[in-house]
C-alpha cells in the first residue's frame, strides 16, 4: 500500500473508530477481497468522515477514546479497529448494518446520536459493508476506551427509543428523478455520507435535527459551524462555485480566509481526499438548499474602512497585531507565503460576536495542506485576557470592516476551558 493510500485510509471524522485484521479475516466477513473493493471502502469511509472522532490526540487512528464533552455528559468514542476484544473484529455484516444505520450496537445497547446513525441511515448497504470491510483490513489496536459518564436520566440508554421515535426516519437515500445525476450524487455525499446537517443545522428541543432550518448554521461546542445556505447575506449566497470547490477541497479559498477548528478538520480528514467531481456535486447539492437568514453576516473581500482603520490603528489592538501576528498574516491580512494565513473574507474575522476567533486565539488551530502542515498556536500563555480581545477586535475592524464586541470575559472563559473535541457528530 503506498503512502499516499495510507494517508487516506487514516483520516476521517464522524461516527466509528478503526483498525484492522488481515485480509483473510476480511474476507471471512464481507468477501470484498480485493484492492479495488478496499480502495473503495478507504474512499467511502474518508467520505464518511470517520478518523478524526475515533481517534484521541496522538493515538492511534480509529482506536477511539477521544472525549466529547456535550451538556448531557461525556462521550468516549469507541475503538472500530478490528480487535476483537476491544474493536469491531466480532460483527458481522448485518450486525454492523444495523449499528451504521439504526444506531443499535452489537450487544443490543442503544448509541446516543452523537454517533450520526440517522444520517448514515440514508447509506446504501453495499456502501456500509465497503466501509466494513476497509476497516477489517487495517491492523487491530487492543484499546479499551473510558466508560461515559452521563448525567441523569440521559445515562438510560433505552431514552434513545424515545429519541428515535421523533428524530428517525431510517429511510434510505433514494434519488430524485427529477434531479440531475450530480445533484444526487451530492445530496448523498452531502446528507448521508457527510452529513454536514450534523454540525450546520441547529437542534430542536429534544436534539433533533431542526429541518425548517437546514444548513443556517449552529454552534457546536464553542465553536460556530456557519450558515451554509444559499442566503446571500448569512450564507454561501455570494461565493462562486469555483471558491466553494476550491474551499471545499482544500481549506481556503482567496478573498474568503482559511477553514480552521473542526472545520479545517472536516477538510484536512475528509474532504480533501474526495475527487473534483465529487467536490463539485457537493456544491451543486447546496445550491440547491433554502436560504435560511440566521447566523452572522457572511463578508466578501474586503478591509475595514478608512475610518475605522483610523480608529483601531495605535490601540492596544494593533500593537499586538504588529507584535504577535503581522509576521505571518502580514498588516494587509494577505498572508506571507501561504494562502491559509489570509485574514480578508473570513467568516470568522467578519464575525463582530468574534466566537471562533476567540477560539483560535485560546486553542490555535491547524490544517494539513498540499504544502505542509498550516499551524497557528494558542496565545494565552503570552497575552492577558485584554490584549487578546483587543487584538481580536482589531482584526474585526481591519479585515471584516465590522466593529467587534470581543470582550475579555470570552478570552477568560476559553481559557479556563480545556481545547473542544470537534463537534459531537459521532461517538458511542
Amino acid at each position: 500500500m503506498s503512502h499516499s493510500t495510507k494517508r487516506a485510509v487514516r483520516r476521517l471524522a464522524v461516527a466509528f473508530g478503526v483498525a484492522t485484521l488481515p485480509l483473510s479475516a476480511q474476507a471471512q466477513s464481507s468477501g470484498a477481497t480485493g484492492t479495488a473493493d478496499l480502495q473503495r471502502g478507504a474512499y467511502l469511509t474518508h467520505a464518511a468522515d470517520c478518523q478524526a472522532c475515533h481517534s484521541r490526540p496522538n493515538g492511534p487512528a480509529y482506536a477511539g477514546g477521544r472525549a466529547f464533552v456535550l451538556p448531557m455528559g461525556t462521550l468516549y468514542s469507541p475503538n472500530i479497529t478490528p480487535d476483537r476484544d476491544t474493536g469491531i473484529g466480532r460483527y458481522t455484516d448485518d450486525e454492523w448494518v444495523r449499528m451504521l444505520r439504526g444506531g443499535i450496537a452489537r450487544d443490543g445497547k442503544h448509541l446516543y446520536p452523537a454517533m450520526p446513525y440517522d444520517a448514515y441511515a440514508k447509506m446504501s448497504r453495499d456502501d456500509a459493508l465497503a466501509i466494513k470491510a476497509y476497516l477489517f483490513s487495517l491492523a487491530p489496536v487492543h484499546a479499551a476506551v473510558p466508560a461515559d459518564h452521563m448525567k441523569f436520566p440521559y445515562n438510560y440508554r433505552i431514552l434513545m427509543v424515545g429519541w428515535n421515535l421523533l428524530n428517525y426516519s431510517g429511510k434510505e437515500f433514494t434519488p430524485d428523478a427529477s434531479k440531475p445525476a450530480a445533484w444526487n450524487r451530492g445530496a448523498y455525499l452531502v446528507e448521508a455520507l457527510g452529513h454536514c446537517q450534523e454540525c450546520h443545522t441547529p437542534r430542536t428541543f429534544s436534539q433533533g435535527l431542526d429541518s425548517a432550518k437546514a444548513f443556517g448554521g449552529a454552534e457546536q461546542q464553542g465553536w460556530l459551524a456557519y450558515n451554509i445556505s444559499g442566503d446571500p447575506d448569512h450564507g454561501v449566497g455570494h461565493w462562486t462555485d469555483d471558491a466553494l470547490e476550491h474551499y471545499l477541497a482544500s481549506g481556503e479559498a482567496p478573498g474568503h480566509g482559511p477553514a480552521s477548528g473542526p472545520m479545517a478538520e472536516a477538510v484536512e480528514d475528509s474532504l480533501r481526499y474526495l475527487t473534483p467531481a465529487d467536490i463539485h456535486a457537493m456544491v451543486v447539492y447546496l445550491r440547491g438548499i433554502a436560504p435560511q437568514p440566521d447566523g452572522p453576516d457572511a463578508v466578501g473581500a474586503q478591509a475595514g474602512s478608512d475610518a475605522q482603520r483610523a480608529a483601531t490603528v495605535n490601540g492596544l489592538g494593533y500593537h499586538v497585531f504588529q507584535q504577535a501576528c503581522a509576521g505571518c498574516h502580514l498588516p494587509n491580512g494577505q498572508g506571507r507565503q501561504s494562502a491559509w494565513a489570509a485574514l480578508g473574507g473570513s467568516h470568522s474575522t467578519g464575525d463582530p460576536d468574534g466566537g471562533n476567533l476567540v477560539q483560535v486565539l485560546g486553542h490555535g488551530t491547524q490544517i494539513e495542506t498540499p504544502q505542509g502542515l498550516m499551524f497557528m498556536h494558542s496565545f494565552t500563555r503570552s497575552y492577558t485576557d485584554e490584549e487578546l480581545a483587543a487584538v481580536g477586535n482589531y482584526v474585526v475592524a481591519q479585515f471584516g470592516g465590522r466593529q467587534g464586541h470581543i470582550t475579555p470575559e470570552q478570552i477568560r472563559h476559553v481559557r479556563s476551558a480545556p481545547p473542544e473535541a470537534p463537534p459531537a457528530k459521532s461517538g458511542s
